[in-house]
């Protein structure tokens, strides 16, 4: 077979940073699956995007010419399909984001062969390839096996990657000529954007995260917190039942349906019990600290220190000492 075939994924002449986190993956399974690893640019001006994919471990970038000036679905399962036929890939990646979501379900049923979507995990083994998904509301972690699938596409959530470092010499570029007639009716017309509210924090930027959870009792207690992780420098994260309640936006939640504390390296978690979803945004990080009043809470089995007391009562203890 022919390696790894990524579709890079980009916005408003940006690549998106689910791009280098497949290109991560991707370099990890090249020596098991063998066979170079291919980037495919697919937009009008594909060069303008070539220069950011200079990473370690890619072997050639392709430019692809597509037809309209924005992302359009039906053009990019087109040239994806053409593309990965033309040099015959084992394994294809896309972000399994609003835009992957467009087209790579439409990719995996023309060109067959194996397929799962919100993957979390990959990993290549002697009897093939084996991806890592989440059901019952990330509550469980579950494992599908592709055998001896000759061509296998996966759709990988972002965030639980990181990008190779980069490359010292230029990748090679090649333009790759796909013919666009046979879709040419079904194209959309982009009519513009519309932004979503911005987001107060980044939990995947930031080193140091405290994050609260249902052990806080109550919404009122939210700024106490907040104004303690301010007094630390300190991102405020939550966990997802937090999140749920409306205490805290989305974008603080920690965990497989939230965010990855990515370049986290001391994570504060209290009043937080561990389940599996929230582990998985977590447990990565170097240093975990952990209070809870449950001393068999799952969060122990991952926390570096663990501190079995009241949140309110080590909150007292913090501010007193960083007064």
């Amino acid at each position: 077979m022919a390696g790894i075939l990524i579709i890079a994924e980009h916005l408003r002449g940006r690549l998106a940073p689910v791009t280098g986190e497949l290109i991560g993956i991707a370099v990890a399974l090249k020596e098991q699956l063998g066979g170079p690893v291919r980037v495919a640019v697919i937009d009008a001006a594909p060069e303008a995007l070539a220069d950011d994919l200079v990473f370690a471990g890619v072997d050639e970038v392709l430019l692809v010419n597509a037809p309209t000036p924005e992302f359009d679905t039906v053009a990019s399962a087109h040239a994806t399909t053409e593309i990965a036929t033309a040099v015959k890939a084992r394994l294809i990646l896309i972000g399994h984001t609003v835009s992957g979501m467009g087209f790579g379900p439409a990719v995996a049923a023309r060109l067959g062969g194996g397929f799962a979507s919100d993957v979390i995990t990959v990993e290549a083994m002697s009897g093939g390839l084996r991806a890592q998904r989440a059901g019952y509301a990330n509550k469980v972690l579950s494992w599908m096996q592709f055998g001896n699938a000759p061509l296998v596409t996966l759709m990988l959530r972002a965030g639980g990657a990181k990008p190779p470092a980069a490359a010292d010499g230029v990748v090679p570029r090649r333009t790759v000529t796909v013919d666009f007639a046979p879709v040419a009716s079904l194209l959309s017309e982009h009519q513009g954007y519309i932004d979503p509210p911005p987001a107060d924090v980044d939990i995947t930027k930031a080193e140091i995260i405290m994050s609260i959870g249902r052990g806080i009792q109550d919404e009122k207690n939210v700024e106490r917190f907040r104004a303690l992780a301010d007094r630390l420098g300190a991102t405020l994260g939550c966990s997802r039942p937090v999140a749920d309640a409306g205490w805290l936006p989305k974008a603080h939640q920690v965990g497989l349906s939230g965010k990855t504390a990515s370049n986290c390296k001391l994570y504060l978690a209290l009043g937080i019990s561990g389940a599996v979803q929230h582990l998985h945004g977590m447990k990565h990080v170097e240093t975990i600290i952990a209070v809870n009043t449950d001393r068999n809470a799952p969060i122990f089995n991952a926390a570096t220190h663990g501190v079995c007391a009241d949140v309110f009562e080590f909150a007292d203890a913090l501010e007193t000492n960083f007064n």
